[in-house]
C-alpha cells in the first residue's frame, strides 16, 4: 500500500558550482581593481622576472599601461566584484553579466595580442578568465535563479537619470575653480573632460595644481562607479511578489480554516492581506508568506490538512529556489517543524513559546494568582467596566472609536506585527472576532481583539490603551475575556508570544550554569528595546500552558539575514522610507496588532 505522505523529492545541485564561481569572478574582479589603482602593477615594457611573468598570465591586462585599459580594467573589476555576490545566489542575470564580461575580456585580449598591441603578450594570459567561463558554460543550469522583472526596466531607467546627473555634477566640479584651469576651459572641453573622466579617462583640461586635478578625476570616476552599482543592483536585485492576499484566495483559505483552523493558533493571521500564499497541488494546504529582504518568510503552520502539507511545502521550497530566495519558517509548532525538516531537508531551533490558557484550569483563587487578583480589584474599583462581544455585533460608529483608540495608542510610528497580527480591525470578514472593551464614566479606554483559533478557541491579535489609563487595564480584559469564555464557547485562549522563554526561566533557577545564565543576561539586557522579558512575566501570570515554537531554517549561516528579515517584517527594524521596496501593503492602509506592556 503506497503511504498517504511521499517524501519530497528535491532535484540534485551542486552546491560547490556557485560557490567556486563566485569566488573565482571576485578573485578576477579584485585583480583587475588593483591592477588600475596600483602603477607598481603594470608594466610598459616586456618582464623580465620570472615570477610577474607567472602573474601576467592570470592578471588582464597586466602588461598595459594606457588610460583606457587602466579605466576599462577598473570598471571590469568592479562590475565582476559585484557579479560575484548574484553567480553565488545563482542568480541568472548574474551569469549572463559574467559570461558577456568574461567573453569581451578574452576577446580584447587576442585581439590586442595579435595587433602585437601587448609586449611580449601570450594567449595564456587570460587563463582564469577562461576557466570561469568554461565553468559556467558547463554548468550554466545551476544558476537559473530569477530576477524581479521589473528591474530590468528600473535599471535602464535609472542609469539614464543617474547619467544625466552625473554630467550635470561633472560639469559643477570642473568648473569649480576656473582659476585652475589651464587648458580646455571652453564648455566642449569640459563636457569632454566629464564624458571620458566618467569612464576612467583622463580628458584635455589641465589644471594648475595636480591635486585639483587628482580631486576632479577621482569624484568623476566614483560617480560613474557609483551609477554602475545602483543600475546593477537593480538589475539583479531578488523579485519581490506583490504580497496581496486575493478575494478569491482568501475565500479558500477561510474554508481551509473551517475545517482545519483547530490545529494552530496562528493560522487566522494567514489571512493577513499583505502576505502571499501558495497551495499544495491538491488545494487541500496552503502556506502564507511574505518576502523581506530577499528571505522567503513562513509564519505558523501550513493551514489545512496535514496530508495535504508537503505539497504546500514544495511549493514553498520551489518558490524559493525560483528566485534565490532564503526559505524560512517563524513560529511553526513542533509538528509542523518536523514535516518541514522530514520533507525540505530543513532544520529548526526552538525560539519560545506560547502561552495558552485552559478556561476549564483557570481561578483567580489561591496564593500564586493573588496579584492577578489583586491588580483586578482595584482596577475594577476605579470604575472601569469590561464588555467582551463578537465583532459583528459592535455598531460600525463604536468600530471607528476603538480604531482610533488603538491607533493613537500605539508606541511606534509604523504598526508593529506579522505571525501573530492580522494587520486590520473592524472588517465585516471578520465578524467572529472577540473583541474585549473596558470603559470608564462612558468612554473606551483600552481594548482587546482575538481572532478565532478554530471553533473553540481565541488567539490574541490586538491589545491597546489609553496613555493616560491606568495599570493593569489588559490584566482586567483578559480576565474578563476567559470569564465570559464560557458563553462564547470558548475552551482555550492562545495569550502572547514569549521569545526564549525557556532560557529565562531555567536562567534565574538555582544551579543554572554560567552559559545558562550570560544568555540570560543578554536577553534582559536586549529587553530594554525588545519586548522581551516584560512579555514572559506578563504571560506567566496567567500561568499558561507554553506551547514550544520554532524556526525552521535551510542552512546555519542564514540565520543572521533570517533574524533581521524578521524584526523588519515584525516591523521591529523600520528601514528609511528610500531603502523600502514595495511597501506594507494593506497593513499599512488599516490596523495591525502589537503587544503591550501589561
Amino acid at each position: 500500500m503506497q503511504p498517504l505522505v511521499q517524501p519530497l523529492v528535491r532535484p540534485k545541485r551542486r552546491p560547490w558550482i556557485p560557490r567556486v564561481a563566485g569566488l573565482v569572478c571576485y578573485l578576477i574582479g579584485l585583480l583587475d581593481i588593483i591592477y588600475a589603482l596600483f602603477p607598481a602593477f603594470r608594466k610598459t615594457g616586456p618582464i623580465k622576472s620570472e615570477s610577474a611573468q607567472k602573474v601576467s598570465h592570470f592578471v588582464p591586462g597586466l602588461e598595459i599601461n594606457n588610460p583606457y585599459g587602466v579605466a576599462a580594467s577598473l570598471i571590469l573589476g568592479v562590475l565582476l566584484v559585484l557579479l560575484a555576490h548574484g553567480l553565488r545566489r545563482r542568480k541568472h542575470r548574474a551569469w549572463m553579466g559574467a559570461v558577456v564580461l568574461l567573453v569581451l575580456t578574452i576577446i580584447g585580449h587576442l585581439v590586442a595580442f595579435a595587433g602585437h598591441f601587448i609586449p611580449r603578450a601570450t594567449g595564456n594570459g587570460v587563463i582564469l578568465q577562461a576557466v570561469l567561463l568554461a565553468l559556467l558554460i558547463v554548468y550554466r543550469n545551476e544558476f537559473y535563479a530569477l530576477s524581479d522583472p521589473r528591474s530590468r526596466w528600473r535599471a535602464i531607467w535609472a542609469f539614464f537619470c543617474l547619467l544625466i546627473i552625473d554630467v550635470g555634477l561633472g560639469l559643477l566640479i570642473v568648473s569649480l575653480r576656473p582659476s585652475e584651469i589651464i587648458v580646455g576651459g571652453s564648455l566642449g572641453g569640459r563636457l569632454e573632460q566629464v564624458w571620458l573622466g566618467l569612464v576612467g579617462v583622463s580628458g584635455p583640461m589641465v589644471f594648475q595644481a595636480d591635486r585639483y586635478g587628482d580631486y576632479v578625476y577621482f569624484s568623476l570616476l566614483g560617480l560613474s562607479l557609483l551609477t554602475l552599482l545602483v543600475t546593477l543592483y537593480l538589475f539583479m536585485r531578488p523579485a519581490i511578489p506583490d504580497a496581496l492576499l486575493t478575494p478569491a484566495q482568501e475565500t479558500e483559505v477561510r474554508e481551509l480554516l473551517a475545517k482545519h483552523g483547530k490545529r494552530d493558533s496562528l493560522g487566522y493571521f494567514a489571512l493577513r492581506r499583505d502576505k502571499a500564499v501558495l497551495f499544495s497541488p491538491s488545494g487541500k494546504a496552503c502556506v502564507a508568506y511574505r518576502v523581506v529582504a530577499g528571505v522567503m518568510l513562513a509564519s505558523g503552520d501550513p493551514v489545512g490538512d496535514p496530508e495535504a502539507w508537503p505539497g504546500a511545502i514544495k511549493a514553498f521550497c520551489d518558490r524559493a529556489d525560483k528566485y534565490a530566495w532564503i526559505p524560512a519558517v517563524m513560529g511553526c509548532s513542533e509538528l509542523s517543524g518536523e514535516i518541514w525538516c522530514r520533507e525540505a531537508g530543513m532544520d529548526a531551533l526552538e525560539l519560545g513559546d506560547e502561552a495558552v490558557v485552559e478556561v476549564a484550569d483557570f481561578t483567580l483563587d489561591g496564593r500564586a494568582m493573588r496579584n492577578v487578583r489583586q491588580m483586578v480589584n482595584k482596577i475594577e474599583r476605579k470604575g472601569y467596566v469590561c464588555e467582551t462581544r463578537r465583532l459583528r455585533e459592535i455598531p460600525e460608529t463604536e468600530i471607528v472609536a476603538i480604531r482610533r483608540l488603538a491607533n493613537d495608542g500605539r508606541s511606534t510610528e509604523t504598526e508593529r506585527g506579522f505571525s501573530m497580527a492580522l494587520g486590520r480591525f473592524g472588517d465585516p470578514s471578520d465578524g467572529d472576532c472577540v473583541v474585549v472593551t473596558a470603559r470608564k464614566d462612558g468612554k473606551i479606554r483600552a481594548v482587546l481583539n482575538f481572532v478565532p483559533w478554530g471553533k473553540d478557541g481565541l488567539s490574541l491579535d490586538l491589545m491597546r490603551r489609553d496613555r493616560t489609563a491606568d495599570p493593569g487595564l489588559n490584566e482586567l480584559m483578559i480576565v474578563a475575556a476567559l470569564r465570559e469564555a464560557d458563553r462564547l464557547g470558548v475552551c482555550r485562549i492562545s495569550l502572547n508570544f514569549a521569545v526564549f522563554r525557556s532560557a529565562l526561566e531555567r536562567g534565574e533557577r538555582i544551579g543554572a550554569g554560567p552559559v545558562l545564565r550570560r544568555w540570560r543576561g543578554l536577553l534582559v539586557f536586549l529587553s530594554r528595546w525588545f519586548q522581551i522579558e516584560s512579555l514572559y512575566r506578563f504571560n506567566v501570570k496567567f500561568r499558561p500552558i507554553w506551547e514550544p515554537r520554532f524556526v525552521v531554517f535551510r542552512q546555519t549561516r542564514d540565520l543572521p539575514r533570517i533574524a533581521l528579515a524578521a524584526l523588519e517584517a515584525e516591523a521591529f527594524l523600520v528601514l528609511p522610507s528610500l531603502l523600502q521596496r514595495g511597501g506594507r501593503n494593506a497593513a499599512d492602509a488599516d490596523l495591525s496588532a502589537a503587544p503591550l506592556e501589561g
